[in-house]
């Protein structure tokens, strides 16, 4: 076996020879690479070693010492160090070609295709303020109550007020909720010993409405002086549609508990997709960028050509956006999700929209699709959009029994596509073609509407 000899703070000089799928810097020394993030493809660096392992290190991008003609100046310093726009340094069209590419990659090294036809990505016009929700920890740095983001693998908060990436809207009421809760004296969570009241400021916005829901996620039960805090957050913050307390006492990186109380307004905020008016509670699903998503369910829609006689699963509907999409040009859509909050709201927006041909089940899908298809039912399009991890490999088979004529993937994580393709191509699909979207500009993230035909 070749001995490794570089060490940890070694500078070194080399060229990028190509990206990783989180977009760092590949820098091959003497065939050994070096993963380095805020390099680009044709430039010669300065690199800093960081961490040497037995097949690949990690190092520092010291200087660009040739800079590459996709090189953009960053806006975002901060954004780097928190991970919340790791490929600003990166030209848009660079971005989006890179998006591509991860992709096409995925679909031939681990889905096994030889021919794949991959779209070019589908971007944005302005890819920043994007983003229609924020979820920000609050905690103690020197004394004070600070909003940010961790710094990257670690639990350090570094203060951020501009994110960017979001609208700045939800950028202002983050920071107007965090000053009244230093005017209260409200104590940060302190992950170490599980004390403090506030963990999170969860801020979600209507793309269209303008409406805010603001949660304040606890570590007690009650927060103290929280009638006033309200008041204030009602009368300093415009649009405020709706201000919830979710209790959250679980140790971990849950964001999120269970148990929500109505401060004020509703148990919801509204929002539009595609012409349809949806509610959006604390625990439910709704894509973060919404012109994004319309393209994306644009472009799952087309996909499915419907007719109108069909009858259509959408399995992982969260709260009913592309389901009623479905439903306005099929015969019958069934819809399911786990999450029962989500079928709830799901089911007050169908009828809110005046739509009644779609029947919401809850449950996990490769519970619900097996009990479908022994009541006798039988679809003819199914539309699937599921977490990152993929399909369960029973709901698959089940799928795969069902025989649909036209198979949908919604996906938001190309490598766990590729390979759930790669199980439907081997049952006698045909990968038509593969389009991406780019719902996260400047970050590695990318969706994608892949078409299978039987």
């Amino acid at each position: 076996m070749k001995q490794i000899k570089f060490n940890k703070n070694e500078v070194l000089t080399g060229t990028v020879v190509d990206l990783t799928h989180e977009g760092a810097g590949v820098v091959k020394i003497e065939d050994y690479p070096f993963f380095v993030e805020g390099a680009l493809p044709g430039e010669e660096v300065s690199i800093k070693v960081m961490k040497v392992g037995k097949t690949f290190g990690f190092a520092r991008l010291e200087k660009v010492l040739t800079k590459s003609a996709d090189r953009v100046e960053e806006k975002d310093i901060i954004g780097r160090r928190v991970g919340t726009m790791t490929l600003q340094h990166m030209s848009y069209d660079a971005q989006l070609k890179f998006k591509q590419h991860l992709v096409e990659s995925a679909f031939i090294r681990l889905g096994k295709f030889n021919k794949v036809k991959v779209w070019e990505t589908v971007g944005m016009d302005y890819p920043y303020e994007y983003r229609n929700k924020a979820q920000i920890p609050v905690r103690s740095v020197n004394g004070n109550v600070e909003t940010g983001f961790f710094r990257k693998n670690s639990h350090q908060l570094v203060p951020v007020e501009n994110f960017y990436i979001q609208h700045k809207a939800i950028d202002e009421a983050i920071v107007k909720v965090r000053d009244i809760l230093r005017k209260y004296d409200i104590v940060p969570y302190n992950e170490r010993n599980h004390n403090g009241e506030i963990r999170h400021i969860v801020v979600k916005r209507g793309h269209y409405t303008g409406q805010l829901m603001i949660i304040l996620v606890t570590n007690k039960k009650r927060l103290a002086n929280i009638d006033s805090i309200t008041h204030d957050i009602v009368k300093s913050i415009e649009n405020v549609e709706s201000v919830v307390l979710n209790f959250n006492n679980q140790e971990g990186n849950v964001i999120l508990g269970r148990n929500n109380t109505v401060l004020h307004g509703t148990p919801y905020y509204t929002d539009k997709m595609l012409g349809l008016e949806f509610r959006v509670s604390p625990n439910s699903f709704f894509q973060v960028n919404t012109p994004q998503a319309e393209t994306l369910y644009k472009l799952a829609l087309e996909a499915a050509n419907l007719k109108g006689h069909e009858t259509v699963l959408d399995a992982y509907c969260g709260i009913g956006t592309i389901s009623l999409a479905l439903a306005q040009h099929a015969e019958q859509v069934y819809a399911m999700e786990i999450v029962h909050e989500s079928i709830k709201m799901a089911k007050q927006n169908a009828k809110m929209n005046g739509i009644d041909n779609v029947h919401f089940e809850t449950g996990s899908a490769d519970e619900i699709l097996p009990k479908w298809s022994e009541q006798g039912v039988k679809f003819d399009v199914a539309v699937v959009d599921p977490p990152r991890k993929g399909l369960d490999d029973d709901f698959i088979q089940t799928l795969i029994s069902q025989n649909p004529k036209t198979i949908v993937y919604v996906s938001c994580n190309p490598g766990t596509c590729a390979r759930d393709c790669r199980k439907f191509a081997d049952a006698g699909y045909k990968l038509e073609y593969v389009k991406p979207v780019d719902l996260f500009p400047q970050t590695p993230h990318v969706e994608c509407v892949v078409k299978l035909t039987k």
